[in-house]
């Protein structure tokens, strides 16, 4: 860092002082993402399970986060960044439960192996996510930091990137000195965000900048699906946000809606906000922010959608008055299973849909030990196999494409009915454009309807380019995970009764 040296001769008189600027700032980098959830089936998320181990310049291009944040730092020619060994892409997604306490400290341990070796460094930076759960880790993240805290040292600064779902409290920023969160669902903003860290890194580093943070508990819980930002009252708190950034000078605000999902301690809506050496400031916004969303409480918490039957009827309204394409978002399907939508959709003659996609592994393994291939004649049960994913569905078609799609070795499209196709897949996979299925036989311009599993990350490539003039978001028939009845989930972290909208918290 610059450091202005006086040089005191003889009786304490300053003769004179010597700006030491570094030729280069040593910054190091890591990611550690996953959206856990908790109560899924399917087990605990192992090393295994993580389908890829990144190293060095890998690292450096590892997400949008990351991406953003190494664009920004390269911009500045006095950083070098160092990436430390990194775990990506695990196998399900954010359909995988617990990560495992082993898998989590192998990789930390990794991390924090190359983190020693590259010292002394500068900076560093972590590209986070905020709903990870690891088994008797109640606080991940923050103990990340913690970790890393204890190799660079009481004055090294560290920042972090995260999405908006992230489950956090005041543990974080006991270790840390940034917090970025997303503003926007579907998450447009992420590599901004990254950025944004590696400019308040260097303005610490250049000794223009000094954390001081707050964080704020509104207290609430919600559903994901209600997070939607192109809506209010959620579009109004990010907006708030960006407000006080814009009005005062050197100020961060970041708000986390939370990931109701994760059976963790720190479940719900956050507030951090860093300010520069201004600790009345950090304070007054972070009040501002937590009394305006517990203000808007009862219309962001809320919020219902039709269930399959009566969407069914919905569709075909908006077939009737050529309102098509029509995107219809599963949102509560959490492991990607579930037939309730195309159960009905069939009994009430919708036509021309794209299921895309559903899971069921056995299925596939099944129809690669029969040698099936293309063209082949298919009647068989398909997902179902979950408490919320209803019943296997009977589809009677023609198998048309067996092999690779989405990063799997092996899909299947079965196409049947009125011009109806449904993709299986061996794992939760969400779409979230059009272009995305043209592949193997599929065009999406020969359908009328998509069903996605899916809550707001469809709305990117469905919703807000005009590609459909109708969204129908489809609740499921039943409290099962994923749904917005949170209060059907077996939590034990979690005392509900201390969130709205299921109780008070304290002090309100």
């Amino acid at each position: 860092m610059k450091r202005l040296i006086g040089i005191v001769i003889g009786l304490g008189l300053v003769a004179g002082c010597v700006d030491q600027q570094q030729d280069s700032f040593r910054v190091a980098v890591a990611t550690f993402q996953h959206e856990t959830c908790t109560f899924c089936p399917g087990g605990d998320v192992t090393a295994e399970d993580w389908r890829r181990r990144l190293t060095g310049d890998q690292v450096l291009s590892a997400g949008s986060y990351v991406r953003g944040f190494v664009s920004q730092a390269r911009d500045y020619a006095d950083i070098e960044l160092v990436g430390l060994r990194s775990p990506d892409d695990v196998f399900g997604g954010s359909s995988r439960s617990w990560n495992t306490e082993e898998a989590f400290d192998l990789f930390v341990d990794e991390m924090l192996e190359d983190l020693r070796a590259a010292m002394p460094v500068d900076g560093v930076y972590l590209a986070l996510h905020g709903a990870m759960a690891v088994r008797n880790v109640p606080r991940p993240e923050a103990e990340i930091a913690r970790r890393f805290r204890d190799v660079v040292g009481p004055d090294v600064p560290i920042a972090a990137s995260f999405d908006l779902h992230g489950n956090e409290d005041a543990a974080f920023l006991e270790h840390a000195d940034f917090a970025f969160v997303t503003k926007r669902y579907p998450h447009y903003d992420s590599a901004i965000q990254g950025a944004r860290a590696a400019r308040a890194l260097h303005r610490v580093m250049s000794g223009t900048y000094e954390p001081t943070t707050a964080t704020r508990k509104p207290g609430i819980i919600t559903a994901t699906v209600v997070q939607w930002t192109g809506q209010s009252p959620s579009m109004d708190i990010m907006e708030r946000a960006r407000r006080w950034e814009a009005r005062e000078e050197d100020a961060f605000v970041s708000v986390f809606y939370g990931y109701p999902w994760s059976d963790v301690p720190d479940v719900g809506a956050t507030v951090h906000v860093m300010t520069n050496g201004d600790q009345a400031l950090a304070d007054r916004i972070a009040d501002d922010m937590n009394d305006y969303i517990w203000s808007v409480r009862e219309a962001f918490a809320g919020g219902s959608y039709p269930q399959p039957d009566e969407a069914a009827r919905v569709v075909l309204r908006a077939v009737e008055r050529g309102a098509t394409p029509i995107a219809v978002g599963d949102h509560s399907d959490r492991p990607g299973d579930a037939t309730h939508i195309l159960r009905a959709f069939e009994r009430a003659g919708v036509e021309r849909v794209l299921y895309g996609a559903i899971s069921d592994a056995e299925l596939l393994d099944s129809l690669v030990a029969a040698g099936a291939e293309s063209g082949d004649p298919f009647d068989a049960e398909i997902g179902g196999f979950t408490p919320s994913g209803g019943t296997p569905a009977r589809v009677a078609g023609r198998l048309s494409y067996l092999g690779a799609w989405q990063g799997y070795d092996q899909v299947a499209v079965v196409e049947f009915g009125a011009g109806n196709a449904v993709i299986v897949v061996p794992a939760y996979t969400q779409i979230t454009d059009p272009e995305s299925f043209r592949f193997g036989p599929l065009d999406p311009d020969e359908f009328d309807v998509f069903v996605v599993k899916s809550r707001v990350h469809f709305r990117r490539g469905f919703d807000e380019t005009g590609f459909a003039p109708t969204i129908v978001v489809v609740e499921a028939p039943g409290p099962f995970v994923g749904s917005t009845f949170l209060d059907a989930l077996p939590y034990e972290n979690v005392d509900l009764s201390r969130l709205y909208p299921y109780g008070t918290p304290p002090g309100r």
